[in-house]
This record gives C-alpha cells, sequence and structure tokens, in this order.
C-alpha cells in the first residue's frame, strides 16, 4: 500500500459540504461506539447491522456513502478491538479505553462516492452531500495508477485546507546497491543520531526554534473574546505554525531514514521506549521534538521496500558499557565523554553506537528482526497511514 495526497481546491460551499460529511461519519462512528457499551459482547457484524438501522432511523445519514458509514464503523472497531488486546497482552497503564471524539477530521469512503476525471486531475464526490468537483493540486501523477487500484479516499481537513489521500494497493520495491557497510545508531538529544563510525547528524529541534513565534501566537488566541471570529481566526493561524512544524519533523524523518538505509547494507537501532521517556519532565518536550518514533517508523518502512535487514536491540547498558573492554563505566547524562581505564576515550553516543553494532551483530539483547518473513516490527497499516499523512 502506498499513500497519495492532493490538496483538494474547491468553491466555500463545498467546503461547507465535505464539513457535513465529516460530522455525520462522526456521528455514525459515535453511534457504533455507544451501541457496542450498552450491548457488550457484540462484534463487527452486529455493529454494521447497526449502521443500516442508523440510516433509516435518521434521514440525512443516507446522504453518507454507505461505504463511508461502514468505514466509520470500521473506525470504532479497531478502537474496540485495540483495548481487547492491550488488555489480552495486559499492557501497562492506561489500555486505551474506546472513547468518544467531539470533532472530526476526516471521512473515508471505499470504492464508490467519488469520481476521479479522465485526466485524474478532478475528484467529484457523488454521495448524497453532493460535494461536487474538486481540482487536484499536489506534485503526485495519479495517471500512474489504475482506478481500481485506489482501495480507498480519505477527506481530510487540516488548518491549511482539505486535503484527499488516496490509498494505492501496489507493492512498493526499490533496488538497493550494496555498500558493504554495517551501522549501528544511538537516537540521542545532543546529535539527532550517532552511528558506530563516528558520523553524527545534527538534531534540528523545529518546536524549539519555533516556539517563541508559537507563544505570541498562543497569547494573541488568549487575548481574543471567546466566540469570536477574530479568536477562530488566531487558533487557526496558530494551527497552521504547529502543523508546520510537524511536517518539518516528518520530512526530516522520511530523509534521514532513507538515507541511512540507502547507505547501508545492515542497520542496528535502539528499541526505545519512548512512552516511558517522555514520563521526565524535564526532557519531555526535547524528546517529543526530536520524534523518535516518526524516525523509526520511516527507517522499518524504507528497510521494507530497499530489502535491507534491521535490527532493534535493548538499549540497556549501551551508555555505561565500554566498547572496548565490555566494563561498565558509570555516567551521568551529564558526562558527555566515555573514559576508561583500558584506553578508549571517546564521545559517550560514539560508545553506545558501537555497542549497539555489537549487541545487533550477536543474539544478546535481541529485541526483533526485521527479516523478511519473521518480521514482527512493523506497525499496523492504520497506524503507517495515519504517520505518512497526518
Amino acid at each position: 500500500m502506498i499513500v497519495l495526497e492532493c490538496k483538494l481546491k474547491g468553491k466555500l460551499g463545498q467546503y461547507q459540504l465535505l464539513d457535513e460529511a465529516i460530522r455525520t461519519a462522526l456521528f455514525v462512528r459515535n453511534k457504533a461506539l455507544r451501541f457496542w457499551l450498552d450491548n457488550r459482547g457484540v462484534g463487527r457484524k452486529e455493529l454494521m447491522r447497526y449502521n443500516t438501522q442508523l440510516r433509516a432511523e435518521f434521514e440525512w445519514c443516507k446522504k453518507l456513502n454507505s461505504h463511508a458509514g461502514q468505514a466509520s464503523v470500521d473506525r470504532a472497531w479497531f478502537a474496540i478491538t485495540r483495548f481487547y488486546a492491550n488488555c489480552k497482552a495486559q499492557t501497562k497503564g492506561k489500555k486505551g479505553f474506546p472513547n468518544f471524539k467531539k470533532r472530526g477530521h476526516s471521512v473515508e469512503y471505499k470504492t464508490s462516492g467519488w469520481q476521479l476525471s479522465t485526466g485524474k486531475k478532478f475528484l467529484t464526490f457523488t454521495d448524497g452531500f453532493k460535494a461536487g468537483k474538486f481540482k487536484l493540486i499536489g506534485t503526485r501523477n495519479l495517471n500512474f495508477y489504475a482506478v481500481d487500484k485506489i482501495k480507498r479516499v480519505r477527506v481530510v481537513k487540516k488548518a491549511d485546507g482539505y486535503y484527499a489521500q488516496f490509498i494505492i494497493n501496489i507493492e512498493r520495491q526499490e533496488k538497493h546497491e550494496s555498500t558493504g557497510k554495517q551501522i549501528g545508531i544511538d537516537l540521542g538529544l545532543e546529535f539527532f543520531y550517532t552511528d558506530s563510525n563516528g558520523e553524527i547528524v545534527s538534531n534540528p529541534r523545529y518546536l524549539r526554534k519555533s516556539e517563541r513565534s508559537l507563544k505570541r501566537q498562543q497569547r494573541r488566541v488568549s487575548s481574543k473574546q471567546k466566540g469570536s471570529r477574530n479568536r477562530r481566526k488566531a487558533i487557526n493561524k496558530l494551527a497552521r505554525k504547529h502543523l508546520k512544524v510537524s511536517r518539518q519533523r516528518r520530512d526530516f524523518a522520511v530523509k534521514t531514514a532513507r538515507a541511512l538505509v540507502q547507505s547501508s547494507d545492515w542497520v542496528v537501532y535502539e528499541d526505545l521506549k519512548v512512552k516511558n521517556l517522555v514520563k521526565n519532565h524535564h526532557l519531555a518536550k526535547s524528546i517529543s521534538d526530536a520524534s523518535w518514533s516518526i524516525f523509526v517508523e520511516w527507517l522499518e518502512y524504507f528497510a521494507k521496500i530497499y530489502n535491507v535487514p534491521i535490527r532493534a536491540v535493548a538499549p540497556h547498558y549501551t551508555s555505561q558499557n565500554c566498547s572496548g573492554c565490555n566494563s561498565v563505566v558509570k555516567k551521568s547524562l551529564s558526562t558527555r565523554t566515555h573514559q576508561c581505564s583500558c584506553g578508549v576515550s571517546l564521545h559517550r553516543d560514539w560508545n553506545a553506537a558501537k555497542n549497539i553494532l555489537a549487541k545487533g551483530l550477536s543474539t544478546d539483547g535481541q529485541s526483533g528482526i526485521n527479516a523478511w518473513g519473521q518480521n514482527t516490527l512493523y506497525p499496523k497499516l492504520e497506524t503507517v497511514l495515519d504517520k505518512v499523512t497526518g
């Protein structure tokens, strides 16, 4: 599966109709969740039958394409099954109990409810809302793909407009030229990552660089009267600034992950539990700004399409052990240089990267292997699509 995103260019009235479709999809999703709460033990089939009842009970629900209604039910069912899976796996902390959503940002069509023009430059929505024809703005050329390969079309509302995301059922494979390099990488805050050869990638710190303007815009939002048009404008401007930061992070993660995979034949990285790391309130903002999770997901994605094996290893003692003699050299976070009695003296991140590579080449500390046919590290499709298109 690949996802291609194009911006929708239309008129104000058309955007309002898209908003109605998004609100209706959210209504169906919340009603399906309510039905599950009132009838514990019901499955996906019962939820789909209830979706049919909703269309009969509420006349305006019929405007929403039937497949779009089914996709909304699938969203509720995905939240339910994720909750059950976390309970069964005895995940520590909150299990992710399904909650109602106050605001919706997307509606998803399957194979009906939309139509592409002959030149694939225009997208027309043919459901009951009759939003009409939109021009597709973007650099992606849909002419390379047959219409029957497009399995879903998701309309997403963002701070800077409306977007159509085309989920295309093709297997992407890229040719990889062997370099003979085996790399271990240590993710950090001083540098984004340091590899086992001592090379570093600087940490861009996009949020820190934009923090001043974000705070200024937040003060402007607070100074406006609640419910006023000026407040809505200020909120939208603030949202656009946050959207820019998130896009900068994603763009950096994509390019860095692709370059790393293309230049290596074997990559070993730390299996960091970012959810636990951000509990440190002194480092939470910096850790979130580094976007390690996004980088790792893209690293796994490119490793798959370039057919490059990667391995995640446990991070325990990679900073404390000496890469030369394997003895323990305790050091605090403020100590940035690793010095051992055996004569090894180098940056602590470089030392950690060497230890990570050594773990990856052995079986010690192994937490997962991305070997094709044995892969247990790739996230579910729904998560990938959200990250790719977020």
